[in-house]
């Protein structure tokens, strides 16, 4: 079966979100998916079977990931295997992609509201820095904090995340040269930092458009990789759209258990 290793959120090798591609020809135990991904230790690992689309971190399955979702669509577009818009079936309900003539694809997901939430006990002391705003959607925390450089700085004490409760934490501020800033830390589900989060910006997009009063924005995530997110609002939907590049593409020489 064919795999491959797609950096999203770049139109730059080696920047962006990297994510392992796996295009499944039968079913598989998902035992083995995650021994997969547990072995290319990547945030990411999606596997694709038919228009059945699946995530896995290098330690649990998740429900919604973005990165992943524009990696397979990369792979299906940029090898030949798919032309317009492809509908895949998720954990998340059915979640369209397409591609435009300048090579950006696009990916319309749900949004995720988040509501004003007190600041859990421990979450301060283990971002290091004291939060201007805190809430919570079904996901994430998402933390807003005073400045982008303050974003950019963050040491966080990833262990003590970890006590927080969520399946992330998400620290944002509006931007420079870009609308807003965020940085991601989920290590509950393996994951000490994502590079560029998809999913994040579901919850990104409704908060600081709200904020700013305009629903089209550009995020910029401040990872050591770093990548662009763009975003619209469109209702209960969120478009997210950027650039993938194939950097690795081969062939799984162990075949899952039959």
């Amino acid at each position: 079966m064919r795999l491959f290793i797609v950096d999203a959120f770049t139109d730059t090798a080696f920047q962006g979100n990297p994510a392992g591609v796996c295009l499944l020809e039968d079913r598989v135990p998902e035992t083995w998916m995650q021994a997969v991904a547990a072995e290319l230790r990547l945030s990411e690992t999606a596997f694709l079977l038919g228009d059945s689309l699946r995530w896995f971190t290098p330690k649990v399955e998740v429900t919604l990931c973005g990165h992943a979702t524009l990696a397979t669509a990369h792979v299906l577009y940029s090898t030949g295997a798919a032309q317009g818009p492809v509908e895949f079936a998720t954990a998340s309900g059915t979640l369209t992609v397409n591609r435009h003539p300048d090579g950006m694809i696009t990916m319309d997901f749900p949004a995720k509201e988040v509501t004003p939430a007190t600041v859990p006990e421990g979450l301060e002391k283990a971002l290091g820095v004291t939060p201007v705003h805190v809430s919570k959607g079904d996901l994430d925390l998402l933390v807003e904090v005073d400045s982008a450089e303050t974003v950019r700085a963050l040491r966080p004490d990833i262990d003590a995340l970890a006590a927080v409760g969520a399946r992330g934490v998400i620290v944002t501020a509006r931007g420079t040269e870009t609308d807003f800033v965020s940085r991601f830390f989920a290590p509950n589900v393996g994951v000490p930092e994502d590079p560029v989060t998809g999913s994040a910006h579901c919850a990104l997009s409704p908060y600081w458009s709200a904020k700013l009063g305009r629903t089209t924005l550009t995020g910029a995530q401040l990872s050591e990789r770093g990548g662009l997110v763009r975003v619209t609002l469109a209702g209960d939907r969120v478009h997210l759209a950027g650039h993938a590049v194939t950097v690795i593409s081969g062939t799984m020489q162990i075949q899952p258990p039959s």
